[in-house]
């Protein structure tokens, strides 16, 4: 049994920054989930107070008109509210996708770094795009805008976007080239390495 864990700890190795930013990145998206269920109010009163720090600004863009600033403070509001739930949601989906992708890649043979290097994309982009989702939605309501928000975090967002496509991209090239390399030349055994 012991030999076992060693073994598998051994498969892991290449992963593992990846596998744990991975399940991180899940953590993250249920304790969203957990502030959701307990502290709605809160965070939603959080968005209002912002938005009403930032009134001037409102002002400013309906023109002088407050009913126009105070509906455009609201809009606003249930917006940033709709990105902590992207947030929350991606968290869960894309970290889940990334831990599954990442014990997949350690079972692939050989190709160490590269699978290093997928899982590290894979993980850090998952983490990233999530936490981009939720900062835009703090950011938002002060201000005025939840375009505004997604511009000033385009430094997280693109790169967190590229990190995931490239990581996917590499992954699935190295997933294949070992089930059908390896297939072909043990008769369907695919990628996975062998029991004892």
């Amino acid at each position: 049994m012991a030999g076992g864990g060693k073994q598998v700890s051994q498969q892991l190795r290449p992963v593992r920054e990846g596998l744990l930013v991975g399940i991180v990145t899940v953590a993250f998206g249920w304790g969203l989930g957990i502030a959701f269920g307990g502290a709605e109010d809160y965070l939603k009163g959080g968005l209002e107070a912002s938005a009403e720090t930032s009134l001037a600004l409102y002002l400013s863009k309906s023109g002088g008109d407050e009913a126009a600033a105070r509906a455009s403070m609201a809009a606003t509001v249930d917006k940033a509210w709709n990105y902590y739930q992207r947030a929350h949601l991606h968290a869960g989906a894309i970290g889940s996708v990334v831990i599954g992708l990442c014990l997949a890649l350690a079972h692939v043979d050989g190709r160490r770094g590269l699978r290093r290097i997928a899982s590290l994309l894979l993980g850090f982009g998952a983490l990233g795009y999530s936490s981009f989702w939720m900062l835009a939605a703090r950011r938002a309501p002060g201000l005025a805008s939840t375009g505004a928000a997604k511009e000033s975090l385009a430094w997280l967002a693109t790169p967190s976007a590229g990190a995931l496509v490239f990581g996917l991209a590499l992954a699935l090239g190295l997933l294949v080239a070992s089930l059908y390399r390896n297939g072909s030349r043990e008769g369907g055994g695919g990628g996975l390495a062998p029991r004892s």
